[in-house]
């Protein structure tokens, strides 16, 4: 018996939408239909640009199972908006949420490339700040920490300065970012540039976390920021 998966990506400069059909028991899924949307208006586009893509491959919304949805990091205004949209959908349903981190969503591209062994999945943050997952590539993926790190920490991580002298080696980087990239090999350390994560990437991993029971009710729906708190970004002392 096949479920209809909704996967929404609002975290980013642009965003995108995907239609996932899933297997009871099987490890992927079939993407029936996906389309982008545009950054800027995403308050906009998302309700209608879902109905739409529902309509267009002759579905309801009463059909969707599930749903998959970025919830961060990224831009605060975004993801509100497409954690706001998945919200309602999931709670009018009472289906059930698979919470997907970029960060992880990144690692999990190069693990689906049967990659192994420790990777930083990376981010530009703006305001010379990297958003950093450290993951140990599976099955199953791991997690170790996801932080907001300035560029010189960010590099002494990958460099694996910090650590353990047993674990001091540098750690690959991965990361959609060409100028990220091109910053981490000109310190000297290995950098794999992908595409950024579709809506199709986040429809499969989270029927990874559908499948391990990794889910969320509506009213437990939140946006992971990865920022500092008031209390770290106040202790700074002023340039």
């Amino acid at each position: 018996m096949s479920d209809l998966l909704l996967a929404t990506d609002t975290s980013g400069k642009n965003g995108s939408i995907a239609l996932a059909r899933v297997m009871s028991g099987q490890s992927d899924v079939e993407i029936v239909g996906a389309a982008p949307l545009a950054g800027g208006a995403f308050s906009a586009q998302l309700v209608p640009q879902i109905a739409a893509l529902l309509e267009n491959h002759g579905y309801r919304k009463s059909d969707l199972a599930a749903f998959a949805v970025v919830s961060g990091p990224g831009s605060f205004t975004g993801l509100r908006v497409g954690l706001a949209a998945i919200k309602a959908l999931a709670e009018a349903l009472q289906k059930p949420i698979a919470t997907i981190s970029l960060l992880e969503a990144i690692a999990w591209s190069t693990a689906h490339g049967a990659a192994r062994g420790r990777v930083l999945a990376a981010l530009d943050a703006g305001r010379g700040d990297v958003y950093v997952g450290d993951y140990e590539l599976g099955p199953p993926m791991h997690m170790h920490t996801e932080r907001l790190l300035g560029r010189e920490e960010f590099l002494n991580q990958a460099k694996g300065f910090g650590t353990k002298r047993a674990e001091a080696t540098h750690k690959t980087v991965v990361t959609p970012d060409p100028l990220l990239a091109e910053m981490v090999r000109a310190a000297g350390i290995q950098a794999e540039l992908i595409e950024y994560p579709s809506a199709g990437v986040i429809a499969r991993l989270g029927w990874e976390h559908l499948q391990r029971g990794q889910t969320v009710r509506p009213e437990e729906l939140e946006a992971n920021y990865i920022r500092h708190s008031d209390a770290e970004i106040f202790s700074k002392p002023a340039s």
